[in-house]
Parts: C-alpha cells; structure tokens; sequence
C-alpha cells in the first residue's frame, strides 16, 4: 500500500494480484486496518518523515533533493523533534533554529499532526513501514525529474502515463477516495504503492543507505 495525506485526511492506493483498490481514512491505522481488512499487506510505503531529527537536517532530505534537481522543492525539510512538539508556529520554528540553525518552513509546520501521527502509529504497528518521496518514484520511473509540476494538466497527465506503462491504471472512479481527495494525492499514494512492491520484492534502496537513525531509534530514509 503506498499512503499520502490529503485534506480528508489519508488516502491508501493497494496493489495486488487481484488488481487495484483505494483507501480514505481520516487517521493513518483505520486506514491500514481498513486495507488489510481485504488482505495481508506485505509493505507500506508513506509520504511523510519517519525518523525525526534531533538536531540539524536530515540526510536523506538533503540527498533526496540534490537528486530531483530542478524538483527540489518539493522535499521539505524535516524539522527537529523538539520543534514539533510545538503548535505556535513561531515558538516551533525558534526551537528549530536553535537545534538546527534554520526555522520552519510553514509547509513543514502545517503537516506537524500528521508527522506526528505517523511517528506514533509507526511504533505499535507489525507492518513494514518506509518513507518514500512521490517525486523520487516519478523521476525514477521516467528515467529524471519530471519538468512539470503535479498541479499542472501536462504534470498529472504524465505521472498517469508513467504509473499506466507499470501497470497502474487509475479508474476514473475510485469511490470515497475519488471524491475525498485530490488528483495530486492519488498520484503521489498510486507511486508509492509502486514503490511498496520494490520494497516486498527487495528491488527499492533507502538513501541514506545505510539510514541514518536518530534518539528516536527509528530508520530515516527515504525509499525508491
């Protein structure tokens, strides 16, 4: 299953032999308890950090955009774990200026419930977790970054055509999830469940590699 968040909350995209379904939860363990409802889940593959900081930035953020080039942008650095503890946004980014020498960018701050979210739930579940990076997946599977952003007509069109050459052919209805979350969001979780099988299959490598691993205990790197 390869998961991104959305304003409904998660949206799940399941691969599997007998074809393609869609998840929307508003927490991230209804949605897996909902997906293996219909069977076992060999990986998941999340859009969001795993592996908080406790001082500085993140390797695999800062690889991870020294990959996508032009794209750059579009991997935000992961704040301190202290910083996130916070919900005044400039109380949070004067903690991470003192940990790590750099504020908060307000994309960062806005995610900090699901970031949190995700650090607990990935602790108390038996699934195998990674982090993944939609725009990684794409560039990887087009062979560079892709040139149009996934806002854009001639970017969504290209990541659909790039997931349907895989295989992954996104219905023009996919119930609940369809109507909930936005066409950006099922391209990002659709990508990232392609990148779940690599993870199964043992085909996909983490960068760092090997991760880096913070006071939190937890693998950071992000999987393509």
């Amino acid at each position: 299953m390869g998961v991104d968040a959305c304003r409904a909350g998660w949206v799940g995209i399941v691969l599997s032999v007998g074809g393609l379904r869609a998840y929307i939860e508003r927490d991230i363990e209804d949605l897996a308890a909902a997906a293996e409802r219909d069977g076992a889940l060999d990986a998941v593959t999340v859009d969001m950090p795993i592996g908080l900081p406790d001082a500085g930035r993140r390797t695999a953020d800062v690889l991870a955009r020294q990959r996508l080039g032009p794209r750059w942008a579009s991997v935000f650095i992961t704040p301190v774990r202290t910083a996130l503890g916070h919900d005044d946004y400039r109380i949070a980014s004067a903690e991470n200026l003192r940990a790590a020498g750099e504020g908060i960018s307000q994309q960062a701050f806005a995610l900090r419930h699901k970031i949190r979210q995700v650090d607990r739930w990935i602790r108390r579940t038996g699934h195998r977790v990674v982090e993944v990076h939609p725009e990684l997946a794409f560039a990887q599977l087009a062979g560079q970054p892709l040139p149009h952003s996934k806002s854009t007509w001639n970017g969504a069109a290209q990541r659909r055509h790039l997931l349907a050459g895989t295989g992954i052919r996104l219905a023009d209805d996919l119930a609940a999830a369809g109507a909930a979350a936005g066409t950006a969001d099922i391209l990002d979780a659709a990508v990232a469940a392609w990148t779940a099988i690599r993870v199964a299959q043992g085909q996909a490598r983490p960068i760092p590699d090997p991760p880096e691993t913070f006071s939190d205990g937890l693998q950071a790197a992000i999987w393509s």
